[in-house]
């Protein structure tokens, strides 16, 4: 099935193409669940959730090219919804002298995705949050202040920090292997 079948099958409710729709981009919206929360069940059932809202909003979406970057967008605001339901308050930290320009650290690179992931799960949930947004998702900290209600000046401070702790712990790992 085309995935402008898929679209117009989801806007008219067809249960066979929303079918279609979980089963060709689950496994993708799977993994950006799993950037922003911990535990696997917990990941399932945000991304339930977030297929219940792309179908009850497949009518607004207005370029059908835009697909997967609109279905993305809801699972990470699903996610953060979800964080927030769940903790009410999310840690908010003042800046810093700690801000560095937007480069992945070459440390990165030498981690598996998997091994990657466990280490961004050990970050407070706020710099997690910041991280998988910025670094993962490409929202600018303008974004990232208005989706987590926060300053762009923490946006940056923790995205910082975030990278800080990722780097120590990566060469942390480096020096356990030699």
């Amino acid at each position: 099935m085309h995935i402008k079948e898929i679209i117009k099958g989801c806007i008219e409710k067809d249960a066979f193409a929303q079918k279609a729709l979980v089963q060709r981009y689950s496994s993708m919206l799977f993994t950006v669940c799993r950037r922003y929360v911990k535990d696997p069940h917990k990941a399932k059932d945000i991304l339930q959730e977030s297929f219940i809202a792309i179908f009850d909003g497949m009518n607004s979406l207005k370029n059908q090219d835009a697909l997967e970057a609109w279905m993305r967008r809801i699972v990470v605001h699903t996610s953060l919804r979800s964080f927030r339901g769940a903790k009410n308050k999310m840690e908010v930290v003042g800046i810093e002298n700690t801000i560095e320009p937007h480069k992945a650290p070459a440390v990165f690179g030498k981690l598996g995705a998997e091994a990657l992931i466990k280490l961004i799960h050990q970050l407070p949930d706020g710099y997690r949050e910041v991280f998988n947004l910025y670094v993962i998702e490409e929202f600018s900290h303008k974004e990232i202040a208005k989706t987590l209600g926060i300053e762009e000046s923490s946006s940056r401070s923790q995205l910082a920090r975030a990278r800080k702790i990722l780097q120590k712990q990566i060469l942390q790992k480096e020096k356990v292997a030699i």
